[in-house]
């Protein structure tokens, strides 16, 4: 697949990984359309980025939001190529965390992948050409105290993206998805609370809570740069890759130790405070 000409939906877009992604892909000479709930670091990127690229302020758990950014990208280019499903949100431990976060969790992290799939994909197949991209994480390979709810969160994402995979190789060739599984990147992910709904701020009072942020935000700003992300993730889409691997040792020990694991091993040792890039 060529980007050159292509139009890319970046959801989650205007921080981060998506928007790193964003620069990267106009770089390759794509349009970009860049959806985020924070509309003001929304203007931001999209002044910043010029006029192949245009932007619309949505909540990815909304269906009918994501349906918009599709047609914002009609509207505005001509139609779309490429989906990145990438907003997401940190979460809390799996003992403890009220069910209304976990539903937040979900909601961002699980839904905005889901809509984005329902919003793009049998408009890519009508086409017979597109590419999603969903992103997943490390945590999404092997269980992490104190992350319950946004492991179970990442966890379905790398099924529902094996699953579209095997779903798309049945129905299309013109149609693929890759998963992104990055370790640590610096980002604002651990300040996700800020985009908390206000009725469940109060959730981040809590001593346990503040605990997991603090290391949580050590880890996160000692992580690679997002840009190596949008490297990675261009050249999957070029290359038409599944597994987008930033952290590749890693992510194939976690694999290896829980394989490990399963055959009767011990379980895998986590230690977060010595976290490393690799």
């Amino acid at each position: 697949m060529e980007l050159a000409g292509t139009t890319a939906v970046i959801t989650g877009g205007a921080s981060g990984i998506g928007l790193a992604t964003a620069k990267r892909f106009l770089e390759l000479g794509a349009n970009v359309v860049l959806g985020d709930i924070e509309p003001d670091a929304l203007d931001e990127a999209v002044g910043a980025l010029g006029p192949r690229c245009v932007g619309l302020a949505v909540d990815v758990a909304k269906e009918e939001d994501v349906i918009s950014l599709r047609e914002l990208a009609i509207e505005a280019f001509g139609g779309a190529q490429i989906v990145f499903n990438n907003a997401g949100v940190g979460g809390g431990p799996t003992i403890g965390t009220p069910k209304a976060v976990w539903d937040w969790v979900m909601g961002v992290n699980v839904d905005g992948v889901v809509n984005g799939i329902n919003a793009f994909v049998p408009y890519f197949l009508e086409r017979g050409q597109g590419w999603v991209v969903n992103t997943a994480s490390l945590a999404g390979l092997g269980g992490v105290p104190d992350m319950g709810a946004y492991c179970a969160s990442k966890f379905a994402v790398v099924g529902i993206s094996e699953s579209l995979h095997h779903e798309l190789a049945l129905a299309s060739r013109g149609v693929g998805v890759s998963v992104l599984c990055p370790g640590f990147v610096s980002t604002r992910i651990f300040e996700s609370q800020r985009n908390m709904p206000d009725e469940l701020r109060d959730y981040n009072d809590a001593p346990s809570v503040r605990e997991v942020n603090r290391i949580a935000e050590k880890v996160v700003k000692a992580g690679i740069d997002p840009s190596e992300v949008a490297n990675a993730v261009a050249n999957a889409v070029l290359g038409e890759h599944f597994w987008i691997l930033t952290h590749e040792r890693t992510a194939l020990k976690t694999t290896e130790l829980r394989l490990a694991w399963m055959r009767g091993g011990p379980p895998p040792g986590i230690d977060l405070e010595r976290a490393t890039k690799s």
